[in-house]
């Protein structure tokens, strides 16, 4: 398989999965309104969704690099970081995103920003000090790649997805068992709807559990999608291998990760997560690092 096939098979399944998330949402909606016989219900948890995301949507960089405690930097603070991230954007055709520093000795490095006129790249203090300049302009060349393709406003739409799911089995959940829903619950029962109301339990019950796996699916098929994308960008496929060995090799924690930002890092920082079971795989905010290696030392320029 050669980068450019890898990179459409990406994002054909990316938008495979996108469009049946979508679908699973509107058939979630449908039969829960249909269960409890109201269909405000849909309507009240779309609109719900929406507004409590579009905060999130508008000031999710400035929310992350908070909490990554993330300090801006000028081109005087650090020219030759400065000067990488430049020349790749006059490769990529990017406008220059606002640099970050993360006083953190894991090597580690993420992007943010709904658009690349918006976008913003922090890196750890120890990706600086650990990476060879040719390891790091693999991954400042990676982190591009997800500001060009966009994956920023991807990951949003698909927390909103998310939360919409979770928002509406709330409802259920509160509604049907708290006796919003018992007269039309009896009356389905009574009409033979005992079959559909157990398959709305069902789904209620796993619907923002199969929701999550979704997302992270389509979070490893863009990190494989970046390392394709930046390799294509530094032409060196290599130097991006290396860095992911060195990244993935280092024990130290990175304090300032969580469970909601994790799998915008490069690699997972969470070092304790690194098993390799089928059932952990699941879910795993990213491939196996030996994939990705295995992915970029196969590719033929």
């Amino acid at each position: 398989m050669t980068l450019y096939t890898l990179a459409e098979s990406n994002i054909r399944k990316t938008w495979f999965y996108l469009m049946f998330f979508f679908c699973f949402i509107i058939f979630l909606g449908w039969i829960i309104s249909y269960f409890l016989q109201n269909w405000g219900i849909f309507w009240v948890a779309l609109i719900l969704g929406i507004l409590m995301n579009f905060a999130s949507f508008w000031y999710s960089d400035k929310i992350v690099l908070a909490m990554a405690k993330a300090k801006k930097i000028e081109k005087r603070d650090n020219p030759e970081l400065y000067r990488i991230v430049e020349n790749l954007c006059i490769t990529a055709g990017l406008p220059l995103p606002k640099i970050y520093i993360i006083n953190e000795q894991q090597p580690n490095a993420f992007a943010t920003g709904r658009d690349p006129k918006r976008a913003a790249i922090a890196v750890t203090q120890g990706l600086i000090d650990k990476l060879d300049r040719v390891e790091l302009e693999g991954v400042l060349g990676h982190e591009l790649a997800h500001i060009g393709n966009r994956d920023m406003l991807l990951a949003t739409a698909i927390v909103v997805l998310v939360g919409m799911v979770v928002l509406m089995t709330d409802f259920f959940f509160r509604i049907s068992f708290w006796g919003g829903g018992s007269r039309r619950r009896r009356e389905g029962r009574r009409e033979g709807g005992s079959i559909l109301g157990l398959i709305a339990l069902i789904l209620a019950i796993f619907a923002p559990l199969f929701a999550t796996l979704i997302k992270l699916a389509i979070s490893r098929k863009r990190e494989f999608l970046a390392d394709v994308s930046g390799a294509l960008l530094t032409r060196y496929p290599e130097g991006l291998a290396r860095a992911l060995e060195k990244i993935s090799r280092d024990p130290r924690p990175l304090r300032a990760a969580n469970d909601a930002t994790c799998h915008l890092y490069i690699v997972n920082p969470f070092r304790s997560q690194e098993r390799k079971s089928w059932l952990h795989k699941l879910f795993m905010t990213h491939p196996p690092v030996e994939e990705r290696i295995r992915a970029l030392r196969g590719m033929r320029m």
